[in-house]
């Protein structure tokens, strides 16, 4: 059988190579044109948070955000992986006050905040975190609004029958231009149905996603609200220091972008990134062993997009503490290696 997977991230010490992350990729555009890749295209994989756009499809083409009065920054936040800040939260109280559901309507389940100075001052205070915290829970406030605007239960809106859920299904299959029955359904960390797509067809969502080409009119108007909402505010999809807010920050409004967990990125580009006439793309990458420190896939995406020619080196640079090459040091801030890119990217 061979291997869907290609050598693509490698870090060094001194002049050996000591590991290596192995990965694959696909670059469409909203033509459904396979630009480039790496490793099969076709690989089957689950998008986890990547999919959270197409979470509030649904509800966005139903005019849920206009309905509760939900402005663009609470829209980003229900597309979001949010770092638990403070301002995080009252965010999320905000729309749930619009909303009228309260944290215990929350099925999200609980961590600590993925923000680091947020989480210690917690601690030091005492307090637990409540699923406020979760990363997903502008997802599932979203979720629930949805719920509530069709008149429908909210205590079981993450199971997999429940109609908004079918709705987000029937709204991601679209997108992504397959039958419902190609999709792989599976329950992600926060508990709400995730999908397993191949990296084409979730590239190609992407692609849509930034460019409306042939898609309806409400589909293309709720898509462009979602795009131009998570890019006004990338503070809001992730947090201080995050990849996809620091990306969408520099990308100055021409890339959508969104991780997911296990190794997965997904990244959008709006027409015209590339040049005057080029079309939306879409860039999926997904890291074989999880890449549970996130150094690969950050890496291998900026890389692509330095091949694709979409980041001049000034914004390469305003990335530099993500990738794509890093110095490496030990505890002594010695300099022992390089991490770094190891592929070529397969262009059509």
């Amino acid at each position: 059988m061979t291997d869907p997977y290609e050598p693509v991230f490698e870090l060094t010490r001194g002049r050996i190579v000591e590991s290596i992350h192995f990965g694959a990729a696909a670059v469409v555009d909203s033509r459904g044109r396979l630009l480039a890749s790496l490793g099969d295209p076709q690989l089957v994989t689950y998008l986890r948070s990547t999919a959270k756009p197409f979470q509030a499809l649904p509800f966005i083409e139903r005019g849920g955000h206009e309905k509760f009065g939900l402005t663009p920054r609470e829209v980003a936040l229900t597309c979001a992986s949010h770092s638990g800040t403070d301002e995080h939260v009252a965010t999320v109280k905000g729309m749930q006050a619009k909303i009228g559901v309260t944290v215990d309507d929350l099925m999200c389940g609980f961590h600590y905040p993925i923000d680091e100075a947020t989480s210690d001052a917690m601690k030091v205070r005492g307090e637990l975190p409540t699923p406020y915290r979760h990363n997903c829970s502008g997802k599932h406030t979203g979720m629930l609004a949805h719920a509530r605007m069709r008149g429908l239960p909210t205590e079981n809106y993450v199971d997999f029958h429940h109609p908004i859920q079918e709705s987000i299904l029937q709204a991601f299959a679209e997108m992504c231009d397959l039958p419902i029955g190609q999709v792989e359904l599976g329950i992600d960390g926060c508990s709400a149905p995730n999908f397993a797509v191949p990296l084409y067809n979730a590239a190609l969502g992407y692609a849509r996603l930034c460019d409306q080409f042939g898609l309806a009119p409400g589909r293309a108007a709720a898509c462009k609200t979602i795009s131009t909402s998570m890019m006004a505010h990338p503070d809001m999809v992730g947090g201080p220091d995050r990849y996809d807010t620091t990306l969408m920050q520099v990308g100055n409004g021409k890339i959508v972008v969104k991780g997911g967990a296990e190794g997965y990125q997904g990244i959008g580009l709006l027409p015209g990134a590339l040049g005057l006439d080029s079309p939306g793309i879409g860039i999926m990458v997904k890291i074989s062993d999880g890449d549970h420190t996130d150094r690969a896939r950050h890496s291998v995406s900026l890389a692509i997009l330095r091949a694709l020619g979409a980041l001049t080196d000034s914004q390469v640079e305003q990335m530099s503490a993500f990738g794509p090459e890093k110095t490496l040091y030990n505890f002594r801030k010695l300099e022992v290696g390089v991490s770094r890119p190891a592929f070529t990217l397969n262009k059509n």
